[in-house]
């Protein structure tokens, strides 16, 4: 009701605020019209003889014609609708235009019924000369537009002149890179004076274009000269304003811009502007996304709705990063039911409220809090909701905390999916897709040992033949996801360092959330069983270099007001990380960017009967011997001797 009531006010408000511009914009012509009678009076008379009689008799009548004739045009032509401040040169153009076309039709008219112009174009001859009265019309013309224009130019200048007296607000040198339409645009934007970017000057790799003008800012060089051009004007703003660059181009003109402690702004890629002319409002800092480097992974959504329209969908670990972005996707691609399963009820809950109020109409979302490794209640769910796809995505992924918890590790990554993988076969589930992560090829952690365990688990499960496709997905690192590395470094920056690295050549391949979902639900429309899918991620990137990006696109100095401190490869840890397995192979996938490993050769009844001998040692809560036992489910384990001596000598000493 307050909402309605505010709307109506607003509204009231506006039509009084364009019925007085409309009648002042009148009140103007009515003023230029009577000038332009006594100057013409002045300008055609020779004689001593006064004309008054003559030339005035007919203004009433002519202003009569006038003044509907001119609120007419100024409603036609939308004039009173401009917010004058904001205004554009097509803005001004509407004054011209409306005057134009009313005052034309103001000349046929008087010369038809004759208010002014008393013989044709002139006046009755008087002491033998002939008077014309064309004059009165230029003048008039002139003169309406001339103070039409000018009382906006007048009231622009004296409303930015009060706003920049409030405003304290310290300007910002501004080096803008690209010098096309784009660029054009933000230029205009950000020369109004309420702006805090003072554009000084333009670099673009088109070399015709040095040396020419846009909107009086100068290109002055290239992408390449960037470093110079900042220190020889002083800049300390850049603006990134080439959205259609492809990815890689935008990553290598950032890291030169990375090079200059500016504060970097980044607008969004074509396909991501949302109106041309309001670029300012979606210029942005640079995102942690602009530091992948390469083009984001393409999916064929037709394929993936057509999985998932219509469907009764579960995601177990619902509540995490991964996982609620995989309900996000799910709801927008139709599914009829959406059960989030996860052991944490407030993220849990977070993202249900958020479906909700989107998706509520046209989707049942439930929220189960059930941990996975309760059998019972995961039965009683499955039975319940009767899902036909399962996504996977509960686990336990933080490296470090797992090394000191291996118990816990195989308990909830291992047997926690073989009992989703089961029960999803008792409970005749058509798809089960399972995200894993590079950490388990050849795997040096714990973490990365039960994941590969989870995915001979998914062959395993395809071996036994049930009407359930099963398969696995397995990226790395998320940019953005908790336990990323980027909000630490984000939380550090912001804190004023350090910022901690293991170890300075350590290196790791890089996706969005978005593209990690989006590979997740294109493998469930590739799998048919076992496959293991891995995204062709590019070139890995340097974490140092990574690091040193981020601080400076903050708005710092790397290892200069932001330090960088190393503090050496965390247990289990390594340089740099495998997306296959040497023994895997490649198979091409319909998207050239999803490859699929081919499955292992091991025995079923072999894995079946090591994991019952994992299970019992489980229920004894002896780290060590969990390990072992890792070693043997996963051959290719090779876990840090000095940290397991470590472990051995605690447990010992206890």
């Amino acid at each position: 009701m307050l909402r309605k009531r505010l709307t109506k006010e607003s509204y009231a408000i506006r039509t009084i605020r364009e019925i007085g511009l409309l009648f002042a914009d009148v009140g103007i012509v009515i003023i230029s019209f009577m000038a332009a009678l006594i100057l013409g009076q002045i300008y055609i008379i020779r004689a001593d003889v006064a004309l008054d009689n003559i030339i005035w008799e007919g203004a009433l009548k002519a202003l009569a014609a006038i003044i509907p004739l001119y609120a007419l045009f100024f409603w036609i032509f939308r004039v009173f609708k401009v917010v004058w401040r904001y205004a554009r040169g097509k803005d001004y153009l509407r004054i011209i235009g409306a005057t134009t076309v009313a005052f034309v039709i103001f000349i046929f008219i008087d010369q038809k019924f004759q208010f002014i112009a008393k013989d044709g174009f002139t006046i009755p001859e008087l002491n033998g000369q002939l008077l014309k009265v064309y004059p009165v019309y230029v003048l008039f013309y002139f003169i309406s537009n001339a103070v039409l224009l000018f009382s906006r130019i007048i009231y622009e200048f004296l409303f930015t002149t009060a706003k920049n007296k409030k405003s304290l607000r310290p300007r910002r040198a501004t080096l803008i890179v690209g010098g096309g339409l784009t660029a054009a645009t933000l230029i205009e934007e950000l020369l109004r004076p309420e702006s805090i970017y003072v554009p000084i000057c333009i670099v673009d790799d088109d070399p015709e274009k040095k040396g020419r003008l846009i909107n009086d800012v100068e290109i002055v060089g290239t992408t390449k000269e960037i470093e110079a051009i900042v220190k020889k004007y002083d800049i300390n703003t850049i603006i990134y304003a080439i959205p259609s660059a492809s990815k890689e181009r935008r990553k290598e003109i950032l890291n030169i811009c990375a090079k200059t402690n500016c504060k970097v702004k980044v607008l969004p890629f074509f396909t991501e502007i949302v109106d041309t002319i309001d670029v300012m409002k979606q210029m942005r800092d640079i995102k942690i996304d602009d530091l992948l480097g390469r083009e984001s992974v393409s999916f064929d959504n037709q394929d993936i709705k057509e999985f998932i329209k219509d469907k009764v969908v579960m995601v177990t670990g619902g509540g995490g990063s991964i996982g609620s972005e995989l309900c996000r996707q799910i709801c927008l691609y139709g599914a009829k039911r959406l059960v989030i399963l996860d052991v944490y009820e407030n993220s849990t809950y977070n993202i249900q409220q958020e479906l909700l109020r989107k998706y509520g109409r046209d989707a049942e979302i439930f929220a189960e809090i059930v941990s996975i490794t309760d059998r019972g209640e995961l039965d009683k769910v499955l039975e319940q909701h009767k899902p036909e796809i399962i996504f996977h995505a509960a686990a336990h992924k933080h490296v470090p905390l797992m090394e000191s918890e291996p118990v816990e590790a195989v308990k909830n990554n291992v047997f926690g999916t073989l009992n989703v993988a089961e029960l999803a076969v008792k409970h005749n589930v058509k798809r089960f897709i399972m995200i894993s992560t590079d950490k388990a090829v050849n795997p040096t952690n714990v973490m990365g040992a039960t994941k590969r365990c989870c995915e001979k688990i998914i062959e395993y499960m395809t071996m036994k033949k049930s009407s359930t496709n099963f398969a696995a997905v397995r990226f790395g690192n998320v940019l953005g996801s908790n336990g990323s590395v980027i909000p630490l470094f984000e939380s550090q920056i912001k804190a004023g360092g350090p910022v901690t690295i293991t170890h300075p050549d350590i290196i790791r391949y890089f996706m969005t959330i978005p593209e990690a979902v989006s590979l997740v639900l294109q493998a469930g429309t590739y799998a048919k069983g076992g496959e293991i899918f891995v995204l062709n991620m590019g070139e890995p990137v340097k974490i140092q270099t990574l690091a040193e990006n981020l601080i400076t696109m903050m708005g710092h100095v790397p290892n200069g007001d932001i330090k960088i401190e190393y503090t050496g490869l965390r247990p289990g840890e390594k340089l740099y990380e495998e997306l296959l397995m040497a023994e895997e192979g490649l198979q091409q996938t319909a998207n050239d960017r999803i490859k699929i490993g081919k499955l292992s050769d091991f025995s079923p009844e072999e894995f079946k009967e090591e994991l019952e001998k994992m299970r019992e040692i489980c229920s004894t809560n002896e780290k060590l011997p969990v390990i072992e036992q890792l070693k043997v489910l996963v051959p290719t384990f090779h876990h840090d001797r000095e940290f397991f001596d470590r472990l051995e000598a605690k447990a010992n000493n206890s």
